[in-house]
This record gives C-alpha cells, sequence and structure tokens, in this order.
C-alpha cells in the first residue's frame, strides 16, 4: 500500500487496524495518514492512506489507488460474514486490489472473482503436534487456549501459581487492554498467556507451543467441536517465520461424563500439519444498499437471498432482530421518510458491546433513538453519562461492563450527526475508555501475574552473584523492584503477602543473595553503626535497622554466683548463621570490644568477684563476698552471717567499697543508676528496676510485693538503703552525743531531728517507721493545753538492741491480739517483706509494742481468757503514737558497729 500513491485496507479488528496505523505513520506521517474504526476516527484533511475495520472501511469503488482486505475468509462467519462478503465484491483500488486470506477461500474467489490472480504464500516455520501435557509441565513461551470466561481465569490462576503468572486475552477486553496484555507477554515478564480463540486472528505473539484447554466452544446457538481450520487459525500462533511451533492439549480436561482425555483426532492432526483443509463451499451475504422508503421495505431487502449459486443469506444478525424488534415498538411509528428510515437503521446497528441480548440491546437503542428522532444529543447529557462511567473502581467483571458502556458511547460520538461537541464527547469518550483499559489491566496483572515470583524462576537457575536482589534503605530485599522479604537486623524474613507454595523459593532466593549483603551489612555496623547497639535480657540488641533484635547473648562463666565478670562471653545468635566466616569473627570480636566497654559501670563487682576468688582472703569473707555478688550488691544484716566474720577481716572489706549497715550490707557504688541498670539488662538482676534510683520512692511507685532493687521499706515508702544508713547513722551519732554527756544513766533518752529524713523526700511519719526499724523509740510528746502559749515540747527517743529470742515472742504477741479481736481492721496493713530486707517485724501504725514490758523471757505471752485466776492481770503497756519497728537479730553484735 506503501507503494501507491493512495491506498485503504479493511481489517477484522480494531487492534490491528490500529497497529498497522502506526507503522504506516512512521512510513508517512501524520497528516498523510487516517484511522477509522467504529469507536475512533482519525482523520486529517489531507489524509492519502486510510486504515480501518471491515465494519468502518467506506464502500467506495476506485477512490484510491490501493484497497486491500484482511482475513477474507470470515465471509464465512455467521455473524460478520456478510460485511467481508461485500467487501470482497465491492472494494476495489484503481491500481491494485489485494484480498488477504486462508487457501480454504481460493474457490469463493475464483467463483466470484474469476479473473482474480492466486498468489500462495508457503509457511517458512514447521507446525508439529506435541500431544497432552500437564498444565504444571507446560514449556515457557507458551498460550493456553479455552473458550470461556470461567475456564480462562482458572488456568490463569493454576498459571500464577506454578509458574508465577500469565497474560490474559479474551474477545471481552477492550483493545487497549487487550494490547498491554499481549505486551506482558512479548516483554518477558510472563512467560505464558491464556486467551479465548480471540488469540487466532490479528495477534502475532512469539510462542513456542499452543495448549488447548478445550476443542469444543459455543458457536451462540450450540456447543459445537472446533473445526480442523479454526483449529489451525488458533494453533498457527505458535512459530513464526523460521521458527517452529507446536501445538497440543492439556491433560485432565477431557470429558467429565466419558472420562476420555482431551486429544486431537489422527486426521485433524494431520490437517493442522500439513496445512490441509476442506474449502469453503459458501459465503454469507446481505444486501448492502437497501432500500429505505419504509421500515417494511428496509426488512424486506436485508432479508432478501442472494442470486450467485456461492452465496447464502446471512443469518439474522443482531442489529436486524433490533431492527425488527422495534418495528412493532410504539417507538417507531414516527418513523417516515427516507431519511428518518436510513437514521432509524443507523441506530439499530449500533454494535451490543455489552453483550445484553437482543431484547436488552432493543431497549437501549429504544431510548436512544427517542432522543435521536428530536435532532441530536444534547452534549450535557452525554458528558454525564460518560462521567457516570468515569471511575476506576470495581473487579474485573465491573471494569469489563465499564468498558463495554463506554465503548457504545464512543461509537455513538463518532457518528457525525448524532451528538452536538461531537470531537469533544468523542475525546471524552476516548480518555474514559483509556484510562479504564489501564485500571482493568492492572487487575488483570494483580490477579493473575505474581511478578516476584516470575523474576525469581528466571533467576534461580544463574549465578548467586549474579541475582538482581537489592537490599533498600527500609531493610527490604526486592528482586527489580519486587520485594522477597525483609532483612530485620542479620534475620531475612520472607514477605508474609506470599503463599505457601512461594515462600520456599523466596527463601532460597534470598539466601542466595545474603551473604554478601550480611557482611556489608556488618562492616556498617562495626564502622558506623555501634551506637545503635544496646543491652538487653541479657544480650546485645540492635536497635536500629535491626528493630531489637537479639545479635549475641551475653554469658559470665565461672562460680554461678560471683561470676567472671571481667570476661564475659558472646554467644551469637541463629539470625547470624548465614554470615561468612571472616565476617562472623570480625563481628564477634568487634562486638565483644563493645562489650568490654559498656561493662565498665560494674568495675565494683568485678573487683568483688576478684577478691570471691583469693585464697589469701580467708573462707569467711569470701563467702561474704560472695554472698553479697549474688545479691547483686546489697543484702540485709541478718543474711550476712556476720557472726562468722572475723573482726579483722573487715577493714579489708570495707577497702573493697562494702559498707556495714545498720540494717543492710552493701556495696555503695552498685546502688548508682548505670550498674543498676546495667545489672538489669545483663539478666543478673530480674528483680524490678528504678531507672533514675530515687532516693525515696512514694507509696504505690512500684508492684505490690516487688520492691525495686538497692531499696528498703520505710513505712509506706521506699529508701534506697544507703540513704537509709546516712540517716540511721546521724540518728546514732545523736545518741551517741547523748550518752557521752550522761554516762552513767542507763538509756539515756536523747533529741532527734528528723530534718534530714524530710530534706531527702521521706515523711516524718515514715521516717519514724525506718528509725524503729533499727531499735529507735519514740515517746511523742504531750500537745500544748488548750491556750497555752510557747514552742511544744520535743520527742524523746530511745534506743535498745533486740535480745536473743525477742523476735519470735513479739510474732506469737501479735497473733495472740488477732485472736482476741478476730474482726478489728488494722490501722495501717504492713507493706510487703523484699527479699533483701531486714527489718524483722514492722507493726503496723497504732499497734508498735512496748519495750518497756516487765517480763522479757522468750516465748508465748498467754492469752487474756487463759490468764490463771491466782495471778493477776497484767497492767497494759502505755500505747505510744509510733512505736518501732523490730529487726530481728540484727543488732545483736551491734557493738561492732558502734566501735567501727
Amino acid at each position: 500500500m506503501c507503494g501507491h500513491s493512495s491506498g485503504m485496507m479493511g481489517f477484522p479488528l480494531r487492534l490491528l487496524a490500529r497497529e498497522v496505523y502506526d507503522r504506516v505513520r512512521s512510513l508517512k506521517g501524520d497528516k498523510q495518514v487516517a484511522l477509522i474504526t467504529g469507536e475512533e476516527r482519525i482523520e486529517p484533511p489531507d489524509a492519502r492512506y486510510f486504515l480501518c475495520t471491515a465494519e468502518a472501511m467506506p464502500r467506495t469503488m476506485g477512490e484510491h489507488a490501493f484497497v486491500a482486505i484482511d482475513e477474507a475468509q470470515l465471509g464465512a462467519d455467521p455473524e460478520r460474514g456478510h460485511i467481508f462478503t461485500d467487501r470482497l465484491l465491492h472494494a476495489r483500488g484503481r491500481e491494485e486490489t489485494m484480498i488477504l486470506g486462508s487457501a480454504t477461500l481460493e474457490p469463493m474467489v475464483k467463483a466470484l472473482i474469476p479473473k482474480a490472480e492466486i498468489t500462495t504464500r508457503p509457511r517458512f516455520s514447521t507446525l508439529s503436534h506435541a500431544g497432552i501435557c500437564k498444565l504444571s509441565r507446560l514449556p515457557k513461551r507458551s498460550a493456553v487456549v479455552a473458550f470461556s470466561v470461567e475456564q480462562v481465569y482458572a488456568m490463569a490462576e493454576a498459571l500464577r501459581r506454578f509458574r508465577g503468572g500469565a497474560a490474559v486475552v479474551m474477545g471481552a477486553l477492550s483493545p487497549e487492554t487487550r494490547n498491554k496484555q499481549v505486551e506482558l507477554f512479548q516483554s518477558g515478564e510472563v512467560d505464558y498467556i491464556v486467551a479465548t480463540d480471540a488469540i487466532g486472528m490479528g495477534l502475532n505473539l512469539d510462542l513456542d507451543h499452543v495448549a488447548f484447554a478445550a476443542l469444543s466452544k459455543f458457536d451462540g446457538r450450540r456447543k459445537r467441536r472446533l473445526t480442523p481450520s479454526e483449529m489451525a487459525q488458533i494453533a498457527g500462533r505458535a512459530g513464526r517465520h523460521q521458527r517452529d511451533g507446536t501445538f497440543g492439549t492439556l491433560s485432565g480436561m477431557g470429558a467429565v461424563q466419558q472420562g476420555e482425555p482431551l486429544a486431537f483426532t489422527d486426521e485433524e492432526v494431520y490437517a493442522i500439519e500439513e496445512h490441509r483443509f476442506a474449502p469453503l463451499t459458501h459465503l454469507f451475504w446481505r444486501e448492502a444498499e437497501p432500500r429505505f422508503d419504509t421500515l417494511g421495505t428496509l426488512i424486506a431487502d436485508l432479508e432478501s437471498r442472494p442470486d450467485h449459486a456461492v452465496l447464502r443469506g446471512a443469518p439474522e444478525a443482531i442489529d436486524l432482530a433490533v431492527l425488527k424488534r422495534l418495528a412493532d415498538d410504539p417507538v417507531a411509528t414516527r418513523v417516515r421518510g427516507a431519511g428518518s428510515v436510513r437514521r432509524f437503521w443507523e441506530a439499530c446497528s449500533l454494535p451490543d458491546f455489552r453483550n445484553l441480548g437482543v431484547e436488552q440491546h432493543a431497549r437501549f437503542v429504544a431510548r436512544l433513538w427517542q432522543d435521536l428522532g428530536e435532532g441530536y444529543l444534547g452534549a450535557d447529557f452525554v458528558a454525564a453519562r460518560i462521567a457516570e462511567l468515569d471511575r476506576m473502581q470495581g473487579d474485573i467483571d465491573t471494569l469489563q461492563g465499564r468498558i463495554a458502556a463506554i465503548r457504545s458511547w464512543a461509537y455513538i460520538c463518532q457518528r457525525p450527526d448524532w451528538v452536538l461537541a461531537r470531537d469533544e464527547m468523542a475525546a471524552r469518550a476516548r480518555a474514559v475508555e483509556a484510562k479504564l483499559s489501564d485500571a482493568l489491566h492492572a487487575r488483570l496483572t494483580e490477579r493473575f501475574v505474581n511478578r516476584r515470583t516470575t523474576l525469581l524462576m528466571k533467576s534461580l537457575g544463574q549465578d548467586a552473584s549474579a541475582l538482581p536482589v537489592t537490599l533498600e534503605p527500609d531493610g527490604h530485599l526486592t528482586v527489580e523492584g519486587e520485594s522477597i522479604g525483609r532483612l530485620e537486623g542479620f534475620r531475612f524474613t520472607v514477605d508474609p503477602s506470599a503463599g505457601v507454595a512461594d515462600r520456599r523459593m523466596l527463601l532460597a532466593a534470598g539466601e542466595k543473595a545474603l551473604p554478601a549483603l550480611l557482611a556489608g551489612r556488618a562492616e556498617w555496623l562495626l564502622t558506623q553503626g555501634l551506637g545503635e547497639l544496646e543491652i538487653s535480657g541479657g544480650a546485645i540488641r540492635w536497635q536500629g535497622q535491626g528493630q531489637g533484635r537479639a545479635l549475641a547473648d551475653i554469658t559470665f562463666p565461672g562460680h554461678p554466683g560471683a561470676g567472671n565478670f571481667g570476661s564475659p562471653r558472646l554467644a551469637l545468635t541463629r539470625d547470624l548463621a548465614l554470615l561468612p566466616e571472616a565476617a562472623r569473627a570480625s563481628l564477634e570480636a568487634g562486638l565483644t570490644a563493645w562489650l568490654e566497654a559498656q561493662l565498665e559501670p560494674l568495675a565494683p563487682l568485678r573487683k568483688l568477684a576478684d577478691a570471691a576468688r583469693d585464697p589469701e582472703a580467708g573462707s569467711q569473707a569470701r563467702a561474704l563476698v560472695i554472698t553479697l555478688i549474688e545479691a547483686r550488691g546489697v543484702i540485709s544484716r541478718e543474711e550476712a552471717g556476720l557472726e562468722h566474720l572475723p573482726k579483722e577481716m573487715r577493714p579489708y572489706l570495707r577497702k573493697l567499697g562494702i559498707t556495714f549497715g545498720a540494717l543492710d550490707i552493701f556495696a555503695a557504688p552498685l546502688l548508682k543508676p548505670a550498674p543498676r541498670r546495667l545489672l538489669h539488662a545483663l539478666g543478673l538482676d530480674p528483680r524490678p528496676l528504678n531507672e533514675a534510683m530515687l532516693p525515696v520512692l512514694a507509696e504505690g511507685a512500684w508492684t505490690k510485693g516487688r520492691l525495686p532493687a538497692g531499696y528498703r521499706y520505710a513505712g509506706m515508702q521506699a529508701i534506697r538503703v544507703d540513704l537509709a544508713e546516712k540517716i540511721l547513722r546521724a540518728a546514732f551519732e545523736m545518741r551517741a552525743v547523748a550518752t557521752a554527756a550522761h554516762p552513767k544513766e542507763r538509756n539515756r533518752a536523747f533529741r532527734l531531728d528528723l530534718a534530714l529524713s524530710v530534706s531527702i523526700g521521706l515523711e516524718a511519719e515514715n521516717a519514724r517507721r525506718l528509725l524503729g526499724s533499727a531499735g529507735f523509740r519514740c515517746d511523742r510528746a504531750r500537745a500544748l493545753p488548750e491556750g497555752a502559749q510557747g514552742a511544744p515540747a520535743p520527742d524523746r527517743w530511745h534506743w535498745r538492741p533486740r535480745r536473743p529470742g525477742e523476735q519470735g515472742r513479739e510474732r506469737d504477741e501479735k497473733r495472740s491480739e488477732r485472736q482476741r479481736h478476730p474482726r478489728a481492721k488494722p490501722a495501717q496493713a504492713r507493706p510487703p517483706r523484699d527479699k533483701d530486707q531486714a527489718e524483722g517485724t514492722v507493726p503496723a501504725k497504732g499497734k508498735a509494742h512496748s519495750d518497756n514490758r516487765p517480763d522479757n523471757r522468750p516465748g508465748k505471752r498467754p492469752e487474756r481468757g487463759d490468764r490463771r485466776p491466782d495471778r493477776p492481770p497484767r497492767p497494759a503497756p502505755p500505747k505510744p503514737d509510733t512505736g518501732p519497728a523490730r529487726a530481728g537479730g540484727a543488732f545483736d553484735k551491734l557493738s561492732d558497729l558502734l566501735k567501727g
């Protein structure tokens, strides 16, 4: 055609016309080439080359130097055959006319155009039968052909699972969507395509094999087996030019009733391989230029029979069926005159893009004619109908329905006398169709293509270093943009959206590329990422890109209590299993050096550990040190076993930083926030932690029964043990001053200022409770009488250490008190005891026992109901405002403390 001064070609499909239009336009320029289809019309004023669909091809004779009809054998098609027959009979070029078609058309051409020159073109490639094949073993670059939407979807879904996905081509898709799906296959993004028999015409694909999922189809009237020529038309898509192709069937697709496998007969295989088919015996014909006098005349002409022997009257097509249906409808009562009849027939010729059937499509045409009968369709009305379809939401079926509807409006807008502002409305319709086609292509790709699996299947056979795996900044591993998983620290996790069948393949793909990626990540961590490391839960964790994953567990070998705090051991976790050996050793050495620096706050504990292993320290001192290490720096005097420690060893232990307090033995440096946090993070001290190691904790600041490490109870508050010792030492100093001033008085009362306790944050009442734990008793001064003036008298304090057995007797007295008053509600509940607490029995408010008891014998005091009648009742002791709490056994040898 391009070798002539002008030309026109008619094609069976819009996408074929568009494909050739683009090719000719690249040769002749945009102004020289026109595209005319039912839904699109691009016609420059000076156009000389016209690419059209057969239905839209102008019925002219000799206006163009060259005229060609493609796939002319479609003249035997019951639905569209009369169109191709008419073009074969009447479309002619001034210089050359070319009729392209199958060899089966040759007898018809000779009968209708005796002077036509017949030229055959042999197939360069060989097409051979490959037999039956399973879908899971289908070779690459294959097409699966089915004849129902349900079967197409089923095949595409199966290929997505087995092979990563497939492109989908059906007649119900818009041309743009079909082109995009074909490009998906042609570009190699997928190796399979699933299609209906639409693949057999107008699609030039790089196929090696065509597999039939069925050999029968419903042709609109009945379900029948494909003819050999139809089979060959589809199978011929395999192998192009000089590349051979194969065809066959899929196993498991035979008739269920007979259980027979789906297979070609020997005659069909021979016909396809040798390209020998029964010639056409007739073509369908319909009057192309009917009379438009009346509707009856028009229908009669369209139903007339041809005169030629090889021509047969075309079966009733949908346009004629709609015409006959509406001719008897009231809507046709006003159709009068040739112009109106012609216009009415053009409305009935609107293609049924939505495949609604005669009845539904006739109703749509009737509504359309009601507007057309008055003149033109208003631009606002058409724009509103187009806008209703301009929605990209919905599934595949919904989008297909919208595309079919917008194609109807695109066809309407192309008519020269139907719509006002035709060009603008046509452009809007085409734009909406393009958007819907893109959305449909995206839905098909999303549903039937697992791009990630497809890419991996192509890459898994390659060398690991060639695998195109990329580590993104957010930790995702991608293959050409498709995520296969996520790297959290040094642990690879498969993408959770992957199916069960894909997980193994994704894991294998990730593990191929991981060693090199992990080595680079380890190097970065040691050089730039140490600031993202922290110790938590007894392990080194990466809080940055590792999202808190453990890299190595920390252990301290040696004695389970003392431990070798100078030489911790690291056990790398399983996350680092894929790390190369050299990088693994380097990372372990780097983490060990980092840990050594982080353990600096535990230097006092290391010092104690060294002393615990020193044989010259003596067994008693070593035992106390080990006990203190096991308690992580704080132990009560009751649990320390001081009675076994020689006095001469105490200076040695004090040099190690050990403080012998009134209530606790502790290493003061270990009560700072840094070592306490570190002990807790290492898992060496599972007790609750107060991050800032505040001096005093308010009531309710800790979980019931779980006092934070390094604290002891002080009434309803808790105080750090070193500050408690500071308060107690101040009290002992005040007592020592009073005793020195009156050496002859036994247990001299003295004054005690609680300003230090209050300044630390301890409430006065709770400070008295703390002092009571150390043996101090407060005698409250009497309040001033009403109306009296002057400063109140100060409280008077006494101190006395506990005697052996006093703790048990006090416990018995409490039990007796509860028996005498079983329903009495205690004034204040006793706080729970911590395992490191050495307070002894601390009575609640209002229940303190007096030290002025006349009988201090150990044992249970008789209850009131059990007193002997000859013994007078013992007078009740005076009840002070607050009494001393008892500390069992802690002050049996308190003189050692005072001397020290």
